[in-house]
């Protein structure tokens, strides 16, 4: 039978159209377009200053206790696995350097950790849609950092489940504690929380 292959074409092919949406838009929209399974998610508002010193200051930790050539990186470019039909950009990587090295997406299996501090204006985003397609996509551990509330969980063992890849593993932390982030131990204290009326 051709059904399956036929849907994998028009699948790839409606990927295709949404990247290439992406990518002729994303420098004229405000905030961050990712693509899921369910089709582009844009988070509205760009990250205010609580959301990028919390992913600053776990880059910084982060990078004090890893060894050389492996970066806590903050920034472009997105992790994408075309064939999965996902395209995500995580707030920090955890990724070797000369996994960085050439051009375009990263690959995510390259991606040791990927870190999100969750946005206010769309928290179901890190905490559910990229807590399942960040196991789609085999990175082995995925860190929520959550400033609405002042806690965040570390996921890990990726499993299989009738839905498709899922993390087993859940560890809940409340700033102030030390949280262990694949191999790497860092303080949480002094992480920033949103405040009434403060951007994401």
């Amino acid at each position: 039978m051709t059904i399956a292959p036929d849907a994998s074409r028009n699948g790839n092919a409606l990927y295709r159209a949404m990247r290439d949406g992406i990518d002729r838009i994303q420098d004229v929209v405000p905030g961050k377009l990712e693509i899921t399974k369910e089709g582009i998610v844009h988070d509205m508002m760009a990250p205010g200053r609580p959301h990028e010193v919390t992913a600053g200051l776990v880059s910084r930790r982060l990078e004090k206790t890893m060894p050389d050539g492996l970066w806590a990186h903050v920034g472009t470019p997105d992790v994408e696995d075309e064939p999965e039909g996902i395209m995500r950009h995580p707030d920090v990587m955890v990724i070797a350097f000369e996994d960085m090295q050439g051009e375009g997406s990263f690959d995510p299996r390259t991606v040791i950790a990927a870190i999100e501090v969750v946005s206010r204006s769309n928290p179901d985003n890190d905490w559910i849609g990229k807590m399942r397609d960040y196991a789609l996509l085999g990175i082995p551990v995925y860190a929520v950092f959550d400033p609405r509330t002042g806690t965040g969980a570390v996921m890990s063992d990726i499993h299989t489940t009738p839905a498709g890849p899922r993390y087993a593993t859940r560890k809940d932390f409340v700033y102030g504690e030390d949280v262990t982030i694949a191999d790497w131990t860092i303080p949480t204290n002094g992480l920033p929380r949103y405040t009434d009326g403060a951007a994401t």
